[in-house]
């Protein structure tokens, strides 16, 4: 593994974190990239907002700004946020008000220097009736570019005093709702008012919502165009990642999200007959790892392009 700081792009911009009211802040180049928010109304600790190198933000102001154009849909679908629907008897991603929550405990590392900075911090999944199912370790490294901006997500979930069973559920795992420009213009009622630009491509060569959801894929990639340019979001899963590689509960009405748990659904929804569910099941002191990488850009990314990201980060 790479030490902390060590340089990964040909950028030398300063990565810097500023703690404020319930957030930290992180700055490249003193220049606001994205922070991490994790007060008490929160369901769960989201990354809100989110720019590209060019300053436009990637995700979707609603529910904590008004923006013209923006739809008022899935009020829980908010920043990039990482949450499961189907955790033993509770339900940690639809609901917009607590209990349950994933609570954010502690830092336990804050480092930042020239190339990228590090945030390790512990929350705990607190179910309706106040038990602590799983603690959340998770390591998020903010990585600069001269054109794209990276985020590695390192995520270990373990059960601590009782079972935990994983419903097979489309509602996860890993997911960004999007700005309406990088919406795919599907029909939806959600998305009627919007005028989305954007189209996905799997690393499987398969375009669109309609051919990439519920399948299984290395990476996603999603690009539009606003304000003249070409803005783009992809998200890589990492080979040792749980249930690799993950299947994709890509919306084209702006939920881009990766799944790997809920294999029953969506392999059923793709016309397997022989679907077997997953029902991740993890016993007192047992772990399961998440790892995902985004990437936020600025420009177009051929697939061959992504596919050398994915191999480095693969590595």
């Amino acid at each position: 593994m790479r030490p902390a700081c060590s340089k990964v792009t040909s950028t030398n911009q300063k990565v810097s974190f500023v703690k404020g009211d319930n957030k930290i802040d992180v700055l490249f180049d003193g220049k606001l990239f994205t922070s991490y928010r994790y007060a008490n109304d929160l369901t769960k600790p989201i990354l809100y907002p989110v720019y590209a190198p060019s300053g436009i933000m990637v995700n979707r102001a609603y529910p904590f700004a008004e923006v013209p154009g923006e739809s008022k849909d899935h009020p829980h679908h908010t920043g990039i946020f990482f949450t499961y629907d189907e955790v033993n008897s509770d339900g940690f991603w639809n609901n917009v008000t607590s209990p349950p929550q994933i609570k954010h405990i502690n830092v336990t590392e804050m480092k930042a220097c020239s190339g990228r900075g590090k945030l390790s911090t512990i929350m705990h999944w607190v179910g309706k009736n106040g038990q602590t199912l799983l603690e959340e370790k998770r390591t998020m490294t903010f990585i600069p570019g001269k054109d794209q901006y990276a985020i590695d997500f390192s995520i270990d979930l373990t059960a601590k005093d009782t079972k935990v069973v994983f419903g097979d559920t489309k509602e996860g795992m890993f997911a960004i709702r999007v700005a309406p420009f990088l919406c795919e213009s599907t029909g939806s009622d959600w998305v009627k008012d919007v005028t989305g630009t954007a189209e996905y491509l799997s690393s499987n060569g398969d375009r669109t919502e309609k051919n990439v959801w519920a399948k299984r894929a290395k990476w996603v990639r999603l690009e539009g165009q606003k304000d003249s340019k070409t803005v783009g979001i992809a998200i890589f899963n990492h080979p040792k990642s749980t249930n690799y590689p993950t299947y994709w509960h890509a919306r084209g009405y702006g939920l881009f999200a990766a799944n790997p748990l809920g294999q029953y659904v969506f392999e059923t929804a793709t016309g397997n007959k022989d679907a077997k569910p997953l029902n991740l099941t993890l016993q007192p002191g047992q772990s399961a790892h998440f790892a995902f990488r985004m990437l936020i850009y600025d420009g177009k990314r051929t697939p061959e392009q992504l596919e050398k990201i994915f191999d480095d980060y693969a590595k």
